[in-house]
């Protein structure tokens, strides 16, 4: 909230009992020893917190007397002055700043201060720049200051504004914060199911962030309003939060259908071994009241027996009631095995299929609807929160 200024400090005003007689009409130039001796105007710096006379080799101070009684009195100050800075665009800023000159013990009525030349009484070094800023323009002003103790003063104002450089922040600030957010958009490409890889990227950005808040506002004044540069680092640190949350949000709603397949699961398996226990109740009573019933299909009933795969060949030929033409012989025997052997590969082969089939439903389906949407949702509305930012500010 200050400024620090270098300046050559020059009065003009005139004196006659200071005058001289010359021929050549050339001027007389002393230094500071005479200026204890004759009167000098009482100018000092309004809102200043510290200020210095040059004295290295000596004293910079400079007075030239005229014939005619006018006096230049020059001299080298560098004053440290308050400047009331607004920092809510900061570090998209301009601040105006202002250095008051004024009598201290001269009232208007003893002493009138004005500009020589108006804005052409200053002259500033072409060299001059600043690491930060930008220095605009300069002019003067002056008008009445008063005191209700005392009465009223001239006061002159050197009036500058500064423009703060913004590339440096661009490297040190919103870089860095931009590439955090969208680090963080990694994790919506990575499977749910690793757990660490998305958990450990997501804390990395968040402290991240946290430490660039941190590194901005402690070489920042303890002002009670917002910055610019808080609504952006502050909105990219919820961006990178939400997509913490989102992972929480996916994690959690991954689990709940997993349990909720697997509750399915264990019911349709249940299901399946009772429709198992109904069909082998059902494939015995028919096998025991074949002997009763005329054969339709042309096959043995024990033939029957053994493509339902229900009955041993002890249990088989041990049934009461059946012939000797019904008891299976070993070339039978031999050709249904291998037609029971080959039904049960069908079956696998069907079976592999289907559980392949359903592997790769699963692989698709790792990828939850939430990410699915994240992946649009967040880069979408950064962009909009950048064109809305960059337009309001700059």
């Amino acid at each position: 909230m200050d400024f620090t200024m270098t300046l050559y400090l020059r009065h003009y005003w005139k004196d006659e009992r200071l005058s001289f007689p010359s021929t050549t009409n050339k001027s007389m130039t002393f230094d500071g020893r005479l200026v204890k001796k004759i009167w000098v105007p009482d100018v000092f710096f309004v809102h200043s917190k510290r200020s210095f006379t040059h004295d290295t080799t000596t004293d910079n101070i400079m007075l030239r007397v005229f014939p005619d009684g006018h006096v230049l009195y020059s001299m080298r100050i560098t004053v440290t002055a308050m400047c009331n800075m607004d920092f809510s665009h900061f570090p998209l800023d301009s601040q105006t700043c202002s250095l008051e000159l004024e009598s201290y013990a001269y009232t208007d009525e003893d002493l009138m201060l004005y500009w020589k030349n108006g804005d052409e009484s200053l002259k500033t070094d072409e060299k001059i720049s600043l690491s930060q800023f930008l220095i605009h323009k300069f002019h003067t002003t002056s008008r009445l200051a008063f005191y209700s103790s005392t009465g009223w003063y001239n006061r002159l104002y050197i009036n500058f504004t500064l423009r703060r450089h913004i590339f440096f922040f661009l490297l040190q600030t919103y870089f860095p914060a931009t590439l955090m957010v969208m680090l963080s958009w990694v994790s919506f490409w990575i499977d749910h199911r690793a757990v660490p890889a998305r958990v450990s990227l997501g804390s990395t950005t968040v402290l991240t962030m946290s430490t660039i808040i941190t590194g901005v506002n402690a070489s920042m004044p303890r002002v009670s309003y917002i910055k610019a540069v808080d609504i952006y680092l502050w909105v990219s640190f919820v961006f990178v939060f939400l997509s913490v949350l989102e992972y929480a949000a996916v994690n959690y709603l991954t689990t709940v259908q997993e349990r909720k397949e697997r509750k399915l699961r264990d019911k349709m398996n249940i299901g399946g071994k009772v429709l198992e226990q109904s069909k082998v109740q059902g494939a015995r009573s028919l096998s025991l009241s074949s002997p009763c019933v005329p054969c339709t299909c042309g096959m043995l009933h024990s033939r029957t027996i053994m493509l339902d795969g229900n009955y041993s060949e002890s249990e088989a030929n041990s049934l009461a009631g059946y012939t000797r033409s019904h008891i299976v012989t070993d070339e039978e025997k031999q050709e249904k095995i291998v037609v029971h052997l080959a039904l049960s590969d069908e079956s696998n082969t069907s079976r592999k299929k289907g559980l392949k089939g359903h592997m790769g439903l699963r692989i698709i389906q790792n990828t939850h609807v939430i990410d699915k949407y994240s992946r649009l949702i967040f880069p979408i509305f950064y962009i909009f929160f950048n064109l809305i930012y960059w337009s309001v500010f700059c």
